[in-house]
């Protein structure tokens, strides 16, 4: 698993365990996510066994939202969070899915409609590293499961400090480094065999998955990127881990 978070300081990246001119890798993670947008979450619920469900309500709790507030859901994929949020800001609130990928977006934008989540939505196509959105204006940001796939992972913290107001929260919750040995290796077991199987059958798409398992290889670990939080601005950054550490949940604040 990544430990070096200065990724502005190389010319090429990770794309999953191969390295990739930077450039490269946002057009190859937007074909991966092309591929997989109409099955994302048949698939989520696949691959967690449906526990993805208590890991999002875990961070919506940790997001302390209230009536009115401005919301980020970045990388929001589909919108399970953006749903949630919806309901809480209100109809004088506004919450933001914002997407890099326009094939997710659209996932996510059909199926809150149908939900009849219209009032307080909008959708955004960003790149995380350089979110279209003034200085101080959410009230908080999530991004969940996404910034894994980001280039620069360092300027897209940055990037969402920038767009924070003083006293607003960033959650991160992301797939990190199990704290357990023989949970390590089972996790290895079932998501670079397992999981490619999983996405061939169900996706028709293996490769995807593939990368999706190594990209998480590649992630910085739990307190890295706690490091990589602080060193973009935010304060009392803590994390939580959940199913051993298999995801966690870090949490800064803009002071």
């Amino acid at each position: 698993m990544s430990n070096k978070p200065h990724d502005q300081d190389r010319d090429t990246i990770d794309f999953g365990f191969e390295q990739v001119p930077k450039q490269e890798k946002v057009n190859r993670v937007a074909d991966v996510f092309h591929s997989v947008a109409d099955k994302y979450d048949v698939m989520n619920d696949l691959m967690s066994f449906g526990i993805h469900r208590i890991w999002k309500k875990l961070t919506i709790e940790h997001c302390s939202v209230r009536k009115g507030q401005k919301i980020l859901d970045l990388a929001g994929g589909t919108g399970d969070l953006t749903a949630k949020f919806s309901e809480l800001v209100g109809d004088d609130g506004l919450v933001i899915l914002a997407d890099i990928n326009d094939s997710m977006l659209k996932v996510g934008r059909d199926k809150l409609r149908d939900k009849g989540l219209i009032k307080n939505i909008e959708y955004v196509q960003a790149n995380a590293e350089a979110l279209p959105f003034p200085d101080n204006y959410f009230d908080c940001i999530t991004i969940s499961f996404g910034l894994r796939n980001v280039t620069d992972k360092d300027k897209a913290l940055r990037s969402m400090w920038r767009v924070l107001k003083p006293g607003g929260r960033l959650i991160v919750l992301e797939f990190s480094k199990p704290q357990y040995s023989l949970l390590n290796k089972a996790y290895d077991l079932y998501s670079f065999h397992v999981l490619p199987f999983m996405g061939k059958v169900v996706a028709n798409d293996s490769d995807s998955y593939r990368y999706l398992a190594e990209s998480i290889r590649m992630h910085p670990d739990q307190n890295t990127l706690k490091q990589m939080m602080t060193d973009a601005g935010f304060g009392d950054v803590k994390y939580y881990n959940m199913t051993g550490g298999i995801v966690a949940l870090h949490l800064g604040f803009k002071f």
